[in-house]
């Protein structure tokens, strides 16, 4: 049985940076990189173009910031689904809420490791998502922070929705969740992609965010 390759973009202006990343992902017998970008509007071209599964964005870059290569990539008026992972050196409220307001699949810290950087990319080809565990307490606590910008979802979820949704806030796996309410982790996985769908959630990033905003988490998030 033949294994999907996943093929990734890497943009980042550092050239060290850049062959680091490829070191570490080529090493994997199912991830290849398929192009590199040193600033963010050559990122959003070779993205188009080579259409890969994944891009590793940095936040600072000539040109276009990864803000901006995000909202084209993922965001609602993308034309084509590219995960986008952010890779910075900068953990900042001000990058990482509007990433993930863009549809980030995840937010990492260059510091995070090489085995974070294998797992955020596998997980965002799953619809999964992966965010550097030093940020998710403050982010989270962030934007519990009133917003009346909240959108509303296309349909009500339902209170198992909102148990589910909840859970996912506090940072738990489908395990985990499927533990605690006694359910399948098959069962859980649609409940998710359910609440996906209402919200207009690109990711479980997304669930969670408006999971906080909603106050539907009742426990910190788990690091």
């Amino acid at each position: 049985m033949c294994r999907m390759t996943i093929r990734v973009l890497i943009a980042d202006d550092q050239q060290m940076v850049r062959n680091g990343m490829r070191r570490i992902l080529e090493s994997q017998p199912d991830i290849t990189v398929v192009g590199e970008a040193a600033d963010g509007v050559a990122g959003v071209e070779l993205a188009r173009s080579l259409r890969p599964d994944v891009a590793l964005v940095d936040i600072r870059m000539p040109r276009m910031d990864g803000i901006e290569v995000t909202r084209l990539l993922a965001g609602s008026a993308a034309t084509r689904k590219t995960k986008v992972v952010v890779v910075t050196t900068f953990d900042l409220d001000e990058y990482v809420y509007p990433a993930l307001r863009y549809g980030a699949s995840g937010f990492l810290l260059k510091r995070s490791g090489p085995t974070l950087l294998i797992e955020a990319v596998r997980a965002a080809v799953a619809g999964d998502s992966m965010i550097s565990p030093s940020i998710t307490v403050r982010l989270l606590k962030h934007v519990t922070q009133p917003t009346p910008a909240l959108p509303k979802p296309m349909e009500r979820l339902t209170a198992r929705e909102v148990e589910i949704a909840g859970r996912v806030a506090e940072g738990k796996t489908n395990a985990d969740i499927a533990a605690e309410l006694f359910i399948s982790a098959g069962t859980v996985k649609t409940h998710i992609a359910s609440i996906q769908r209402k919200l207009g959630a690109r990711n479980r990033v997304g669930v969670a965010v408006y999971a906080w905003e909603c106050g539907y988490a009742s426990q910190p998030p788990v690091e």
